[in-house]
């Protein structure tokens, strides 16, 4: 019922309005003036108005800066990111000030030409001072932004770090998972034709392989089985010799990596002490941080705010970014003076329905808690390992033995 009175009250509001302008323009005619005509008076009433509207514009927008400034970039928590917020400022300076410039002459304009009675204007249809001006001033504007930006990104990108800790990040819809390298230092080789309900992340090692056979050839035995009981020549059959033609790729491909094994006289033991972890993963602080980055299924984007760090993840190739954390998340904690504030690695692709849930938690800590927590985490291979460990200690003993 009120939602209908505040409708007619609205509603008679404008009527009312209406007749009301209706009686100005009728006494004006009445009086001999001229509806069509603008006086002086209102000019100068408007031009006034448009210097008024110039200070309130001016005023809302630093307003709306300082209610909703902190939604802007993060602090910066990593070496390059100051270097980036540095450059995004200059950039925001150069813009801000043509903003005032232009918006005061525009209003400025407005004002002092405003039309008088007599008044005319120059008509011009060339002037070589204003072309110079109005193009050689900003091409030199833009020229200092583009030389700016040009040598803080080479500065950004082309000196990479000796020595950095490498870490994987692989994506798939719709999670994440980082892999730490083990005890030898090195992440293991991965391919996506490893990949299995018990090795997601296609990692290669001798049993991941051995296993991946398995399942391939017991796959072509029940394809076969399946050819010789369908008709010949009929679409099952032609279907299912395309299946097999497929996993005999497939075999033929594994086959490759084991022959490559063969020729460099090692197998692939480097994966066997890779650290996966979901959920959350740990870096050490002041220390430079080198990601590989692969997908398994569509493109996906690692995207970390307040490193100011984004690569996309790409299926069939491997991409890859560093930077430096300068922050603890107990220091930024205090900075932001939020308590539970985490830094987060998110997906910055629409990857698909569940994408915005697709993040990881990142916990920025000293060398000591970072070596503490990775101790912690579980290899990918344990038996593994603990029989390549057993068959390096068998070979010190027999050097050992061969000596005495």
């Amino acid at each position: 019922m009120m939602g209908l009175l505040i409708t007619v009250v609205v509603v008679l509001g404008i009527i009312t309005f209406a007749q009301l302008v209706k009686v100005f323009e009728v006494t004006k005619s009445l009086k001999g003036g001229d509806d069509h005509m603008v006086t002086d008076k209102e000019n100068k009433t408007q031009a006034s108005l448009m210097f008024g509207y110039l200070f309130f514009f001016f005023a809302f927008c630093i307003g709306i800066y300082v209610k909703y400034g902190y939604l802007m970039l993060p602090e910066a928590a990593s070496v390059h990111g100051e270097k980036i917020d540095t450059l995004l400022g200059f950039n925001f300076l150069i813009i801000i000030l043509a903003f005032i410039i232009t918006h005061i002459l525009l209003f400025y304009f407005a004002f002092r030409y405003q039309r008088r009675v007599g008044g005319k204007a120059d008509f011009i249809t060339h002037n070589n001072k204003l072309e110079l001006v109005w193009t050689t001033f900003p091409a030199i504007i833009l020229a200092v932004i583009i030389i700016y930006g040009i040598s803080t990104w080479n500065e950004i990108t082309r000196s990479e770090p000796e020595n950095p800790l490498i870490v994987e990040l692989y994506a798939k819809q719709f999670d994440w998972t980082a892999r730490f390298p083990g005890e030898d230092g090195q992440l293991g080789e991965a391919n996506y034709r490893l990949i299995s309900g018990t090795n997601p992340m296609g990692l290669i090692t001798d049993n991941t392989l051995d296993e991946k056979l398995t399942e391939l050839n017991e796959k072509k035995g029940e394809l076969e089985a399946k050819l010789m009981d369908a008709i010949p020549d009929g679409k099952i059959a032609e279907d299912t010799q395309e299946e097999i033609w497929k996993v005999e790729k497939h075999i033929n491909k594994l086959l490759a990596f084991q022959k490559e094994a063969d020729n460099r006289g090692a197998g692939y033991i480097s994966g066997f002490d890779d650290k996966p972890v979901k959920v959350e993963f740990h870096l050490p602080v002041d220390e430079p941080i080198k990601f590989q980055i692969r997908a398994q299924d569509v493109i996906h984007s690692a995207y970390m705010p307040h490193f100011r760090a984004q690569m996309n993840a790409v299926p069939g190739m491997i991409t890859s970014f560093y930077f430096t954390p300068n922050k603890t998340t107990e220091e930024m904690r205090l900075i932001t003076k939020n308590p539970e504030f985490d830094y987060l690695l998110y997906c910055n692709k629409i990857c698909g329905a569940a994408h915005y849930n697709m993040q990881m938690k990142i916990v920025i800590e000293s060398r000591e808690k970072y070596e503490a927590w990775l101790n912690q985490q579980p290899v990918f291979y344990a038996e593994g390992l603990e029989r390549l460990l057993e068959e390096e200690l068998n070979k010190k003993q027999e050097v050992l033995a061969s000596k005495k």
